[in-house]
């Protein structure tokens, strides 16, 4: 409640230079980070040393592409080395493990007992990009080394994203910034709406979904299917609206970051949908994985074999976990079929201009939404015996039992469907809190109102605090 109006006021009364206002940045970024545990900072210094100077050492050896791809080579295993030795080296030794033990081969490989870094699939990409940027000469390197670790570290998005490109927020850290007054408010719209998504429906979607998955074995159909649709919103509400949440913020500082999500479950077709969900991962993957293996531009075949290298390596990053592993497979799958056929890439704001959708759009959305929300129980599922003992569950003659459902649940359903509605409404409009040109609205008193009524509601009908989600990545 004190860092952020704490350092919005040193930002733009004290530190008024451009130099300062990094400086400050990098400062209470990593006051912001180490808050966790001081030891995560190492980590961050290394990752933003060696893609600083992987950058200069790309520039000061132009012309000799042997010695800047071997840097660049160097710079990536590094941090790919850093990052599955923190977060994948239990995984793969305990699945090595497990398949040798099924041939008969007994082996006891050590494992590490560390913590897992907050954000560290975050900021790790953020800086591959850089400098693989700079080799491909897509960007220029900096020396200046307060501004790109402020890049690397700035704290509104650190932990959980956008994942930004060194081509959209390292030329804003080498501008002079302004106030702006109007960016600044929008900036607060955007954050409250954030909070709202994560306090009411997140959090109170979790304590539904964690209590159905925790009594499973007592769990009817019906309850399960209400634990999926409340668990789609859940993961939705909460990483969008930490999105919203570090969008926000980061107006305050005269910085703008991705968008990173898009009215996801409106969208017509799966491939629609990763057009609009979690953007700037899957800008990343298909900048830096699929386009170097030939993107769409090679044979059909190939390009179903790119789509599924993405998508497993998608659902890898989610996770060390080979039910994150089969969730990134499962989207794969239908999105095959697509690539298949030759679907429609869908472009526009389904129904735009419309108030309501065309049959075909509606059944589009459904169906998408409905294949979507069956992935999230194996993205929710601890493990994959959990999975079948869910699915098995839910396809069965209890589905239509209505013993075990509970008021709590009919309620955040209420709060999804108001959460639809809303959006819906504001479907074209970076955020649902953007009510310029609505009547009701043009006067100060009415949106002052309004946003009283939302922190009204955010202190009234909050759920029990859960962390982000994707903290945990």
């Amino acid at each position: 409640m004190v860092f952020l109006p704490v350092v919005f006021l040193l930002y733009w009364f004290v530190f008024k230079k451009l130099r300062w206002q990094n400086l400050l940045i990098l400062v209470a970024s990593y006051v912001f980070y180490g808050w966790w545990d001081w030891r995560f900072l190492i980590l961050i210094v290394i990752t933003s040393l060696s893609s600083f100077f992987s950058g200069l050492l790309i520039k000061h050896y132009e012309g000799k592409r042997r010695v800047q791809r071997s840097i660049s080579a160097a710079n990536i295993v590094l941090n790919l080395g850093i990052l599955a030795a923190f977060k994948y080296f239990n995984f793969f030794a305990g699945s090595l493990q497990s398949l040798l033990s099924t041939v008969g081969v007994t082996v006891d490989w050590p494992t590490l007992n560390i913590i897992l870094p907050v954000g560290i699939s975050f900021y790790t990409f953020q800086a591959l990009s850089y400098s693989i940027d700079v080799y491909v000469r897509r960007i220029e390197p900096t020396r200046n080394v307060v501004a790109f670790f402020s890049f690397i570290s700035f704290f509104p998005q650190l932990v959980a994203g956008p994942i930004e490109r060194a081509t959209n927020l390292l030329p804003q850290m080498l501008t002079a910034r302004r106030f702006d007054y109007c960016q600044a408010v929008d900036g607060l719209r955007q954050m409250l709406w954030g909070f709202v998504k994560k306090l009411i429906v997140a959090d109170g979607c979790a304590e539904v979904v964690n209590q159905t998955w925790n009594g499973l074995g007592s769990a009817t159909g019906l309850m399960l299917l209400v634990c999926s649709l409340l668990f789609t919103f859940q993961i939705y509400a909460d990483f969008s609206g930490y999105s919203d949440i570090a969008i926000g913020c980061a107006k305050l500082f005269g910085i703008k970051l991705t968008t990173n999500f898009k009215v996801p479950y409106f969208s017509r077709n799966v491939r629609e949908f990763w057009r609009r969900w979690h953007i700037t991962l899957m800008g990343w993957f298909t900048q830096y994985v699929y386009f170097p293996l030939g993107g769409s531009r090679c044979s059909r075949s190939r390009t179903v074999i790119n789509t599924i290298i993405v998508f497993a390596l998608s659902g890898l990053w989610h996770g060390a976990d080979w039910t994150f592993v089969l969730w990134g497979l499962y989207h794969a799958l239908l999105f095959i079929p697509l690539i298949v056929l030759g679907s429609k890439r869908y472009k526009d704001t389904v129904a735009h201009g419309r108030l309501l959708p065309s049959f075909k759009e509606f059944a589009g959305m459904l169906v998408t939404f409905l294949l979507v929300n069956f992935g999230w129980i194996l993205f929710r599922a601890p493990d994959f015996a959990a999975f079948s003992r869910f699915v098995s569950s839910l396809f069965s003659p209890s589905l239509f039992n209505y013993h075990g459902l509970t008021m709590k649940m009919a309620t955040m359903l209420m709060w999804c469907a108001a959460l639809l509605l809303v959006e819906w409404i504001q479907r074209e409009r970076q955020h649902v809190l953007m009510i310029d040109g609505y009547r009701i609205f043009s006067a100060q008193p009415a949106r002052l109102v309004l946003y009283a009524l939302l922190v009204f509601l955010i202190f009234y009908f909050a759920g029990q605090v859960q962390t982000f989600i994707y903290f945990q990545f």
